[in-house]
C-alpha cells in the first residue's frame, strides 16, 4: 500500500509546481485577455464590423507567439491569417464549399504564402485560417474584407499590448531563466571540488550527470534572450532595462563555453581518482574558487553590478592551477589545470573583460611554465 504521507507531499509539490506556473504566466494570460478585448472593441465599435472574431484570434496569435519567438515571427504569422482569410473569402465565393473546394483552398493558400516567402508556420496558419473560413464562416453575398482587416488589426493590437501597454519585463524574464542555469553550473563545479578532495569519482560523475540534466535550463536561459533584446528595443517602458540586460546578452556565450569545459573537467576528475593520480591541494582549490567564481556571476547579474568578484575568482583559480601544474601531475591532472585555465578565460569574458585582455591577465596570473624533459636515450 503506498505510502500516504509520501503521496500528501507529492501532491503538496505538484500543486505548488502548478501555482508557480500559474502566477509566472499571469501576465501573459492579462495580455491575451487585453490585446482580445481591444482588438474586438476597435474592430466592432469603432470600424462596425459585423462579429469580426477573426480580430481577438489574430491578436491571440501574436500573444502566443511571443512569449517564445520573435516579433518578425509573429508578424509572418499574422499575415498568414490575413492571406488565408482573403483567398478563402474570394475562392469560396465564386468555387463553391465541398470538399474539392476546401482542398483547392488550402493547395492555393500554401503556393501564395511560400510565394510570398513565408516559413512553416505562416504557412499552416494562412492553410487552417482558409479552412475556417470555408467551412465556419463562408461568404455568401460578397467578399467579406472587413475580415482581412480584422486579423491585421488584431495582429496590431497585440503587438500594441506586448510592446507599449503591458510589456513583459524582460531583465526579470531573463534573469529568472539564467539563475536556475547558473545555480546547476556553479553546483556542479562545486560538486566535482568536492570529488577531488575527497577522491570519490562517482561525485564527479553525479556532476557530469548534473550537467548533462540542466541543459534544458541553460537552453531557456538561451531561448529567452531574443525575446528580452526585443522587448527593450520595442517597449519604451523598459528601455532603461538595456544596460543590465546587454550584461546577461554578452555574458550568455561565454556561460555556455563554462558549462562545457565543465563537463569535460568532470569526466577528467573521474578519471584522475580512478587512475589513482595524485591531485595537490592547489588543485582542488582552483576548482573551488572557479565554482565560486560562477556563484559570484550569478549575484552581480541579478543585482546588475560589475562583477569584479567573478574576475577576482577567475584569476585566483589560474594561480592555483599554476600553482598545481609545476608540481607531479599526471595525464588527467594536467588536463584539469588546462581547463581551468580555459574555464577561467570563458569566466572572465562573461564578467565582461574583452578577450585579448583576459587571455594577458590569465598569462600573467599563472605564467605556462613546462617541466622539465626527461633526457631522451640514445
Amino acid at each position: 500500500m503506498p505510502d500516504l504521507a509520501q503521496l500528501a507531499e507529492t501532491s503538496r509539490r505538484t500543486f505548488h509546481d502548478r501555482r508557480c506556473r500559474a502566477r509566472a504566466n499571469l501576465l501573459v494570460a492579462v495580455q491575451g485577455g487585453l490585446a482580445a478585448g481591444l482588438a474586438w472593441w476597435f474592430a466592432a465599435d469603432v470600424l462596425h464590423h459585423y462579429r469580426p472574431f477573426f480580430a481577438p484570434i489574430s491578436s491571440l496569435i501574436v500573444i502566443g507567439t511571443l512569449v517564445g519567438q520573435r516579433v518578425r515571427r509573429a508578424l509572418e504569422l499574422v499575415l498568414g491569417v490575413a492571406v488565408g482569410i482573403a483567398l478563402g473569402d474570394v475562392l469560396i465565393l465564386f468555387i463553391g464549399v465541398g470538399p474539392i473546394q476546401i482542398a483547392v483552398v488550402v493547395i492555393l493558400a500554401i503556393i501564395a504564402v511560400v510565394f510570398l516567402g513565408g516559413g512553416a508556420l505562416m504557412i499552416s496558419q494562412a492553410a487552417s485560417s482558409a479552412v475556417l473560413v470555408a467551412t465556419l464562416a463562408p461568404p455568401s453575398t460578397g467578399i467579406y474584407f472587413s475580415r482581412f482587416f480584422d486579423a491585421l488589426i488584431g495582429g496590431l493590437a497585440g503587438l500594441a499590448v506586448v510592446t507599449i501597454l503591458l510589456p513583459l519585463n524582460p531583465l526579470r524574464a531573463v534573469a529568472r531563466a539564467a539563475d536556475p542555469a547558473l545555480r546547476t553550473l556553479s553546483g556542479a563545479l562545486m560538486r566535482v571540488h568536492e570529488a577531488l578532495g575527497q577522491r570519490q569519482s562517482a561525485w564527479a560523475l553525479d556532476a557530469l550527470d548534473d550537467l548533462r540534466a540542466g541543459e534544458a535550463t541553460q537552453a531557456q536561459f538561451r531561448d529567452i534572450l531574443p525575446v528580452g533584446r526585443e522587448t527593450v528595443t520595442l517597449a519604451p517602458v523598459r528601455w532603461r532595462s538595456r544596460g543590465e540586460l546587454s550584461q546577461y546578452v554578452d555574458a550568455a556565450v561565454h556561460i555556455d563555453r563554462v558549462w562545457r569545459n565543465a563537463r569535460v573537467m568532470a569526466r577528467r576528475v573521474a578519471y584522475l581518482i580512478e587512475d589513482g593520480e595524485y591531485a595537490p591541494p592547489e588543485l582542488v582549490g582552483a576548482v573551488r574558487e572557479l565554482a565560486e567564481g560562477v556563484t559570484a556571476l550569478r549575484r552581480d547579474l541579478a543585482a546588475g553590478v560589475e562583477p569584479l568578484e567573478t574576475r577576482e575568482r577567475a584569476l585566483t583559480a589560474v594561480r592555483h592551477a599554476g600553482e598545481a601544474y609545476v608540481q607531479v601531475l599526471d595525464l588527467s591532472g594536467n588536463a584539469v589545470v588546462a581547463t581551468v585555465r580555459n574555464a577561467s578565460t570563458d569566466l572572465l569574458q562573461a564578467a565582461g573583460v574583452g578577450y585579448k585582455e583576459a587571455d594577458g591577465l590569465i598569462r600573467r596570473a599563472a605564467p605556462v611554465t613546462r617541466l622539465p624533459r626527461r633526457p631522451v636515450p640514445s
